[in-house]
């Protein structure tokens, strides 16, 4: 349900977008007409009451809905009136009252429903210039928000004060180009002040509730986005093989989230805070990229059982994928990335298990940098792909290649660092029971481990017997290095099937 009102306010909103200095006159009829030729063609009905006085279009009662596919649930936008005015310039000026509704209908767990949220606006002004091949439209508001107006559920009271939802952006500005060829390609900027939500639930039989107060400031995005001329809505994989494309990165400066609340019938709070962060990706027929990062994370967890806060710091955040995701015989390449960087926990923290400070506090850090090849069997943008996967009778893929560029694992004193580079052989799972059979090598360093297990072994982690065990396993796979406390593994895998480590077989 959520995600069709997100293309559908995402879709209507891109339509408040221009640009300046018109290079042909463009008439109410050719903003109007394109409204349902896009709209229609993102599966809405769209309708309304037109009438013309002068160089002033109204379209009244104008409605746009669509039954999402595969359900019973209705997404409607009601605006009771839009104006479309010819500024004798070439340009068009439109214009919406300050609120209008949007309706989400249908029925969930045989139970029928209804949500209705306001959009609000406040010194809304969009114009639209260019040919109406190449509409360009510029937009800029006080502010432009989403509040809920009420929820219905059949055989159900609900209180008007059990859920509330407020969503606002503020001081913002955009410009969007739609180019309309074979396919609409779509090119937009947005910037805004902040974007202010709030949440709130209560129970009123339990008495449970909760409170989501956030703010983001500083947003900044930029996108493009191909639109298919004709798809069908029912098969998402036609959408992209005619040729639906999207990219995108969203960048903000500064960020906070305040959550309270009461469950089973204890109080808690946590309090999140960021200096920025970034969100850049992209998808279309063949591939979805992921790029995420978030700095100078901050969080402090309270709760009743607690006298105290859980705080935890992480100086960044990250996480970078890009996967193919269409079936085909071609061996793809992939990759993947994941650094938490200098995480640090509160002192109070520390003490609940390290009272007597016998372990290091120094910040931690995790990373992983890794690419490879792989051959994708199953199209993961069919919807059935899913159920199938969960039999567990189909494998969804091969992997032909692996290199780790970059291994860190450096956390209460222990340092692990390395880097590999395998292929696979997928013609032959007999060695490693089912799994393709590698063939090349893992470099690793380690240091400080002799040092962090007399630590366990004192605070009583770790008896003697399994801190044996371990150092008889580390004797085994790695050599000293030259500095103290430190090992060094060469693991290579053969094509035969051979482990060998720093020369010595294993397997």
């Amino acid at each position: 349900m959520s995600v069709y009102l997100r293309r559908g306010c995402g879709a209507a909103l891109a339509y408040a977008v221009a640009t300046q200095g018109a290079l042909a006159d463009l008439t109410a009829n050719d903003v109007w007409a394109d409204w349902k030729a896009y709209m229609g063609g993102m599966g809405y009905t769209v309708s309304g009451d037109e009438s013309t006085s002068g160089d002033v279009t109204t379209i009244s009662n104008m409605v746009m809905s669509m039954v999402a596919p595969d359900s019973d649930s209705r997404v409607s936008l009601v605006v009771p009136e839009m104006t479309l005015t010819e500024n004798g310039d070439g340009t068009v000026q439109i214009a919406f009252p300050e609120s209008f509704p949007i309706t989400i209908e249908g029925t969930g767990d045989g139970e029928a429903f209804s949500v209705e949220m306001l959009y609000i606006t406040e010194a809304l002004d969009m114009v639209v210039s260019g040919t109406p091949e190449d509409m360009t439209y510029d937009y800029s508001a006080a502010s432009i928000g989403l509040e809920l107006a009420s929820l219905d559920v059949e055989g159900e009271d609900i209180p008007e004060d059990a859920l509330d939802v407020d969503f606002k952006i503020n001081d913002l500005s955009g410009q969007s180009r739609m180019q309309i060829g074979e396919n609409r390609e779509i090119n937009q900027t947005f910037k805004a002040a902040d974007l202010v939500y709030n949440l709130a639930f209560q129970d009123p039989e339990s008495g449970e509730d909760a409170r989501v107060n956030g703010k983001l400031d500083q947003l900044d995005f930029e996108g493009d986005t191909v639109v298919p001329a004709e798809f069908d809505l029912e098969n998402i994989r036609s959408i992209y093989d005619a040729g639906f494309a999207a990219s995108g990165t969203f960048t903000y400066g500064s960020g906070s989230t305040e959550i309270a609340g009461v469950s089973e019938g204890e109080s808690f709070s946590m309090g999140s805070s960021s200096e920025g962060g970034r969100f850049a990706g992209s998808i279309d027929a063949q591939r979805i990229v992921y790029d995420l990062e978030q700095n100078s994370t901050k969080l402090a967890v309270t709760t009743a059982d607690l006298p105290f806060p859980i705080e935890i710091a992480m100086e960044n955040a990250g996480l970078k994928f890009e996967f193919p995701i269409e079936a085909s015989d071609e061996i793809q390449p992939f990759g993947i990335g994941v650094n938490l960087t200098e995480f640090t926990m509160s002192d109070v923290l520390w003490s609940m298990f390290d009272p007597a400070e016998a372990l290091p506090r120094d910040p931690a850090t995790i990373a992983l940098d890794a690419t490879g090849t792989a051959k994708v069997l199953v199209d993961f943008m069919d919807p059935d792909v899913a159920e199938t996967l969960e039999s567990g009778d189909i494998v969804p893929g091969e992997l032909h290649s692996l290199k780790i560029n970059e291994l860190l694992v450096s956390l209460v004193g222990a340092e692990l660092t390395g880097d590999g580079d395998f292929t696979f052989d997928n013609t032959n799972t007999e060695e490693f029971g089912g799994m393709p059979t590698p063939t090349g090598e893992a470099n690793l360093r380690l240091a400080g481990a002799n040092a962090l297990l007399d630590k366990l072994i004192g605070m009583g982690f770790v008896s003697e017997e399994d801190a044996l065990g371990a150092r008889m396993m580390m004797g085994l796979m790695a050599v000293p290095g030259e500095e103290p406390d430190t090992l060094n593994s060469k693991i290579e895998f053969t094509e035969d099937g051979q482990i060998i480590a720093n020369g010595q077989r294993i397997k």
